[in-house]
């Protein structure tokens, strides 16, 4: 769970030990979200207020002529030293820093304009150069841009016609996909399990169980890399992190992205992004500080609360009646009678946001000091809303006042403020537990290598609300795909994100797929992060008591219970290999290694950082060098088939980049660790077909190929971009 920056929790930290215990104890005996917002709003002082905004001043995100010209300053530098994706970056965070009417404007998008032509994006550098002319390019300049724009013109003449021809066709027929569960499987409900998915029928391998589309999510600064656990922030590309990167409303990727026109920071990939999300919030506020200052988790759920709009708060916090609530296989077996009044938790809405109100929040099982946190953070923000003014007349409420009594409420507050900060504390006390990330694969390493590394990053957060019926298992037996930037179909066609500028639905979907065969009456499950493959037992159970307040007893932890706490996958005798528990166990006895043999494992794995950095400084031969010389001092302590072992065959066969034998082990090694129908074997050996076809191997790359086709489309689904390229090398070896 992502919380509020350092200093901000600080501040509030500070706050809470400086309560009188007496109300340290009031607040942590309150039961009920009203209350804890309640009290917390009494508690909320203008030093609050002013602290907050003290922090965001530090990362304002406002309009500045100054900046823009700095950027494009930076960019003219990348330019002329050839690096022109880092050029356009520039040149892009110059166009979202400059205002409307500022001269840098124009002059941003005509420079960026052409790196675009030199990264051969010539209907991005089309659309750039019209930008330019609209926003007051100077007129003594223009013959450049005409120039570009004939040049253009020249490439695109050709295959565009037949391209919009085929996206125009396909657009015609499509309909956005929406939260949809498959007909072999139901939503079930049982007081142990809460709402779950299971499986009425048979679902073959391979198979979509559901598709699901965020009701709201936010983009992640920076580069997060999943590890099994979090890792820090690593930005590449001079400082460009995810949130340059990528549109802040459908999360695709791109290059040339179109400014917000109330602040510097938010980005649109399309006209029609721009106008679901540019601009200022619906309260009026102006978007001018970003949002690092309060936290990924705080802009999700005042997003959530802001699109669900207070009459469907409203409703959501009315008693349910049984007509809205769809009948579930384990609610006959009840004992209960009354069916009128079923528990809102217990029952599925679809995607509506019913399903988001009544997801668990666990109060009672924060700490008080979090608790506290998240309350005085909401708090504050509802604050400083109330001082931007009335909100608008489509948000004013009928009926009685929702707001707290007036013995400790702050009078001057709106019903429709308190009840939007009680929906947004609500929504910010889920995510810990319901809070999915949102990833992709990003390339690693240097891009002219003949076998190139991927790594999964987090770009997103996000709240699923069909996706959240899903428990969780260490060895589960579904995968999870997202797609971004484009309206995907569960049958596994696709759309650009440029079929149409115009389109407002979101465009950001997860596909769960089996991962293996489910029989009927099984439950299915999926990993909410601590993997078997990835973590020993004991870690697994204490990270998600931590975070998920249960302690697992799925088929993998049961396993190594039931053999006496040894993990379920064992490694072949030999090669005095140790395995990863509490510390680091001989695998022969089982007895704690020596901490020498400690010392060995931390060398190796900053050897093989060092190694990874050589290559990406284009020097491999002193990586192969390093690598070799600490492959020998792995030998000694590992066996063939520990994940280290792997990740420095996989490193030397980057290295050498013609070996084979380096990425055959390796694979050994991963699928050994993984299991032989795992995403990470698919990976491996795509990297390894890459190798094979590089280097003309016809018959190795032939031979293997049909078994990651197998693998990427048993995990990702028939349109896996690695499929086509797959395709491609088969046709030409076959050609």
């Amino acid at each position: 769970m992502d919380l509020p920056c350092v200093q901000w929790q600080d501040h509030v930290a500070q706050k809470w030990t400086r309560l009188d215990p007496e109300l340290q104890e009031r607040f942590t005996s309150l039961v009920e979200v009203d209350d804890v917002f309640k009290c917390a709003s009494t508690l909320t002082t203008q030093d609050d207020l002013d602290f907050l905004e003290s922090i965001c001043d530090g990362g304002s995100a406002q309009k500045d002529t100054e900046r823009a010209a700095k950027c494009r300053e930076k960019g003219n530098l990348s330019f002329k030293s050839r690096d022109y994706t880092a050029a356009a970056l520039h040149y892009s965070q110059g166009v979202c820093s400059a205002p409307l009417r500022s001269e840098q404007l124009p002059l941003c998008y005509a420079n960026r304009s052409a790196a675009l032509y030199h990264l051969q994006l010539h209907q991005e550098c089309l659309k750039d150069i019209d930008r330019a002319v609209k926003n007051g390019y100077p007129s003594h300049l223009l013959h450049k841009l005409e120039e570009r724009r004939t040049q253009c013109l020249t490439h695109v003449s050709g295959g565009q016609k037949e391209k919009d021809d085929r996206h125009g066709s396909a657009s015609k027929n499509h309909k956005g996909p929406g939260s949809e569960i498959c007909p072999q499987a139901a939503v079930g409900f049982s007081p142990e399990k809460g709402r779950h998915l299971v499986a009425e029928q048979g679902i073959a391998a391979g198979e979509v169980i559901l598709t699901d589309r965020p009701y709201s999510c936010v983009l992640i600064p920076g580069m997060e890399e999943v590890q099994g656990g979090r890792g820090g922030l690593e930005t590449e590309g001079g400082g460009f992190g995810t949130e340059h990167r990528r549109c802040h409303r459908c999360l695709s990727e791109t290059l040339c992205p179109l400014p917000c026109d109330g602040c510097s920071y938010s980005r649109y990939c399309s006209t029609g992004c721009q106008r679901m999300l540019g601009g200022t919030s619906p309260l009026g506020m102006s978007t001018g500080s970003r949002s690092d200052g309060d936290g990924c988790d705080v802009t999700a759920r005042t997003e959530a609360t802001l699109k669900a709009g207070l009459k469907n708060i409203q409703t959501a916090r009315e008693p349910i009646r049984g007509k809205h609530t769809k009948s579930e296989p384990d609610s006959r077996s009840s004992e209960s009678s009354d069916t009128n009044q079923p528990d809102p938790a217990a029952s599925h809405y679809g995607d509506s946001y019913p399903s988001v109100f009544h997801l668990l929040h666990h109060l009672n099982r924060h700490s008080p000091a979090l608790r506290f946190l998240n309350a005085v953070t909401i708090a504050t923000l509802v604050r400083r809303l109330s001082e931007t003014g009335p909100p608008p007349a489509s948000w004013t409420l009928g009926g009685p006042p929702a707001a707290p009594e007036e013995d400790g409420g702050n009078a001057d507050w709106s019903k429709e403020l308190w009840l939007m900060g009680s929906a947004v504390l609500r929504h910010m006390l889920q995510l810990r537990c319901n809070a999915q990330a949102i990833v992709s694969l990003q390339d690693a390493g240097a891009t002219n290598s003949l076998v190139q590394s991927r790594r999964e990053i987090r770009i997103a957060t996000a709240i699923f609300p069909t996706l959240s019926l899903l428990n969780h298992s260490c060895c589960p037996n579904t995968s999870l795909a997202f797609s971004t930037g484009a309206a995907v179909d569960p049958s596994g066609s696709d759309l650009s994100a440029d079929v149409s500028e115009s389109v407002s639905e979101p465009r950001v979907t997860v596909t769960v797929r089996a991962a293996k065969v489910i029989d009927a009456g099984q439950e299915i499950l999926h990993c909410y992060g601590p993997h078997s493959s990835r973590m020993v037992t004991r870690k697994r159970q204490h990270l998600l008591q931590e975070q998920y307040y249960f302690l697992c007893q799925c088929e993998a932890c049961s396993r190594t219970q039931e053999e006496g706490g040894t993990e379920g996958r064992q490694q072949p005798s030999g090669g005095g290999g140790a395995r990863l528990e509490a510390g680091l166990l001989c695998f022969k006895c089982k007895g704690s290694l020596k901490r020498s043999v400690s010392l060995v494992l931390q060398e190796i794995r900053v050897d093989l950082e060092k190694a990874v950095e050589l290559m990406e400084r284009e020097r491999p031969d002193e990586a192969v060098r390093l690598l070799n010389r600490t492959q020998c001092e792995a030998a000694r302590v590992l066996a063939e088939t520990h994940p280290l072992q792997g990740e420095l065959a996989d490193a030397l066969a980057r290295a050498y980049a013609t070996v084979a034998s380096h990425l055959e082990r390796s694979a050994v090694a991963i699928g050994s660790q993984y299991g032989d129908d795992s995403i990470e074997l698919g990976q491996q050996l795509f990297k390894l077909a890459q190798l094979h076809f590089n280097g003309g191997a016809r018959g190795p790359a032939l031979s293997l190929i049909p078994e990651v086709r197998r693998l990427l489309r048993l995990h990702s689904g028939p349109r896996c971009p690695e499929l086509q390229e797959l395709q491609d090398m088969e046709d030409c070896l076959r050609g």
